[in-house]
């Protein structure tokens, strides 16, 4: 058990720069705390102690603010950063050395008791704050899920999925453009770095690139009429609107 314990400690202080010492993140840090009486939880309930084990869970959640079903399965050096409204559904699995931001839901979309409704992580995961990761299936090792996405089917392995629903924008990288995609597309906080979500960087650029057209356009329909060439039916045309458009994408 101490061994366990020394190497939460030293995951989380490698993980985190905020971690100034051992001593800090032993009393301190409740994704710490949670994973310590999860252990416990999950004794009782594989000794089919079922309501001890729910019991130990409802503790945990009311000391840490975060919720693990002590069915669930928490695996080594897993570190639940902040951590308050986290909540890990009875079947989901969490890989070794994944990091969960606060505010996520691993949860379920099934009502079938006995069935796997919640999702499995691989190792090394990142679920970003706020994100929603929802079904029997599963994110692949090295994958990033960006804040507040909306997870509903399987994420490969190492990829990054952001936007609700989420969508993969980096699929099995080699390792230098996965490098560099980590740091282009995903934020545990939500903030991106290139300043916009993947899909509406696309539709503005669309949208931008009618109104040029029509732009021209207009050009060509003031040299035709200059030129004595008329062309009703094209001067009646309704005027694109890109201004409008670009304030509904946003």
């Amino acid at each position: 058990m101490f061994s366990r314990l020394r190497e939460d400690i030293a995951s989380i202080r490698e993980r985190d720069p905020a971690a100034r010492n051992s001593w800090e993140v032993l009393t301190c840090y409740p994704g710490l705390h949670a994973v310590i009486l999860h252990r416990w939880a999950k004794a009782c309930w594989q000794a089919d102690l079922k309501w001890l084990g729910r019991f130990i869970s409802q503790l945990g959640r009311t000391f840490t603010g975060i919720e693990i079903h002590p069915g669930a399965t928490i695996g080594r050096r897993v570190f639940i950063d902040h951590g308050m409204g986290v909540v890990i559904g009875e079947t989901a699995v969490v890989g070794d050395d994944s990091t969960i931001y606060q505010g996520v839901t691993l949860g379920g979309t099934s009502l079938s008791k006995g069935a796997k409704r919640h999702p499995t992580l691989g190792r090394g995961v990142i679920i970003g704050a706020g994100a929603k990761v929802l079904g029997g299936f599963t994110v692949g090792d090295g994958a990033k899920v960006g804040s507040n996405a909306v997870v509903t089917k399987e994420v490969p392995a190492g990829a990054t999925a952001v936007g609700n629903p989420a969508r993969i924008v980096e699929r099995n990288p080699g390792p230098v453009e996965r490098d560099q995609a980590a740091a282009r597309l995903f934020a545990a906080y939500g903030v991106m770095p290139n300043g916009d979500d993947p899909l509406s960087k696309a539709l503005h650029g669309l949208i931008n690139q009618v109104a040029a057209q029509e732009q021209q356009l207009e050009v060509v329909l003031a040299a035709l009429k200059s030129a004595g060439i008329g062309c009703r039916r094209l001067e009646e045309t309704t005027h694109f609107d890109a201004a409008q458009l670009n304030r509904l994408v946003d």
